[in-house]
């Protein structure tokens, strides 16, 4: 058994002492706990989604469709989860995906987080809608792993500063959101009038810039603090973009670049033949297109198409160890864990974050080996069975 499974291990031996884990292992009890502790508000903002939240539920429905089918004698006593992601070296295949405001699901916000990914050896992908700015949260995450997801805003110069300070700070691979370039019809937050940037929460990296200072006078203050939102709000997204702008990026970042919010087969291709080295096939838990694809029933296609040119990452839905696998099998490198760690950051802070990812890794390393498997390279479709 390897240290991530040993975790399970470290459970029990506390449990001699009357020790009780301070969260649940069952890591899809942590929403209905979390919503006990965290404002109406920053609640239905982490666990809402776009119009109905159909697509929420097909996100969750899609991996329920999907069964693992153990194989026996397969000899799994020495086993090995790490991989390298686009050049990363992690001790499992999965990383924090990148969500914003994280402050009002804790103060600490992304610097605890930084923290926990650090301390448990995991890839944190930055949002640009931090509640910190992204040097802070390098400096927090130390010598841990950081990836940086870029919201590209309309102001090219800004796009420019963002990846250049992100360069600066460590950040190895930019993963580009394509999804949001406006924000969807989200009835949570319409319904309680709550958007957190307007609030000045999740524009620190904005606030920040030598480029978007400049563009509203000097460093944001009290008395120009309402002309900055109002330029956020001019400046957050860019709806004009096309392939034929990837170029813009290749031509400002030398790392490797993923493409989040990919669904269809030609899009996938598209971005090959962009040369783009990854794509993350999400639909932002479901948070942008009422209706839409679950993630999970997109992947195969999506991989299929890519056919190894590119490196397909996974996103929307995870919740357990066992959605890790099915993910993997469907054709994932890794993958990204969202709410769970943002639920986790609400009950414990940095503890908690550590708490949830630890989980998540043991349930995964355990339910391969009860499966037959001990590296993830060796999940394919044949370890599944679909109802």
């Amino acid at each position: 058994m390897s240290a991530l499974a040993d975790f399970q291990n470290s459970i029990y031996l506390r449990g001699l002492g009357d020790v009780l884990p301070a969260l649940p292992t069952d890591t899809t009890r942590l929403e209905g706990l979390a919503e006990g502790v965290l404002s109406a508000r920053a609640f239905g903002y982490v666990a809402g989604a776009a119009g109905s939240e159909a697509t929420a539920r097909a996100n969750r429905a899609a991996f329920d469709k999907w069964r693992i089918v153990p194989r026996m004698l397969r000899d799994v006593a020495d086993r090995d989860l790490s991989v390298d992601v686009l050049g990363t070296a992690m001790p499992s295949p999965i990383l924090l995906a990148p969500v914003g405001v994280q402050s009002i699901f804790h103060p600490d916000g992304e610097l605890a987080v930084a923290r926990a990914a650090a301390a448990t050896g995991l890839t944190m992908v930055l949002s640009t809608a931090a509640s910190y700015s992204m040097e802070d949260v390098a400096s927090a995450g130390g010598d841990g792993s950081r990836w940086y997801q870029l919201y590209w805003p309309k102001d090219r110069d800004l796009a420019v500063s963002f990846l250049e300070r992100a360069k600066a700070a460590g950040y190895t691979t930019l993963v580009v959101t394509l999804d949001t370039f406006t924000l969807a019809w989200r009835p949570r937050d319409l319904d309680r009038a709550y958007l957190p940037f307007l609030r000045g929460i999740g524009v620190a990296n904005y606030f920040s810039d030598p480029v978007f200072q400049r563009a509203v006078g000097g460093p944001v203050t009290a008395a120009n603090r309402d002309a900055a939102l109002l330029h956020w709000v001019a400046t957050f997204g860019d709806p004009s973009l096309t392939w034929d702008d990837l170029a813009f990026l290749r031509e400002h970042w030398d790392g490797p670049i993923a493409l989040k919010g990919i669904q269809h087969p030609d899009d996938a291709r598209r971005a090959v033949h962009a040369g783009m080295d990854g794509v993350i096939v999400s639909n932002h838990g479901g948070r942008q297109v009422d209706g839409a694809i679950a993630s999970l029933d997109a992947l195969p296609g999506v991989a299929e198409a890519v056919g190894g040119q590119a490196t397909v990452l996974f996103d929307s839905g995870i919740r357990t160890g066992a959605d890790v696998v099915k993910a993997l099998a469907l054709g994932a490198r890794a993958v990204l864990v969202g709410r769970p760690y943002v639920y986790g950051l609400a009950l414990g802070g940095e503890a908690g974050v550590q708490h949830v990812l630890r989980c998540v890794q043991a349930d995964l390393e355990l339910t391969m080996a009860l499966s037959g498997v001990s590296r993830p390279d060796q999940l394919s479709p044949e370890n599944l069975a679909i109802t």
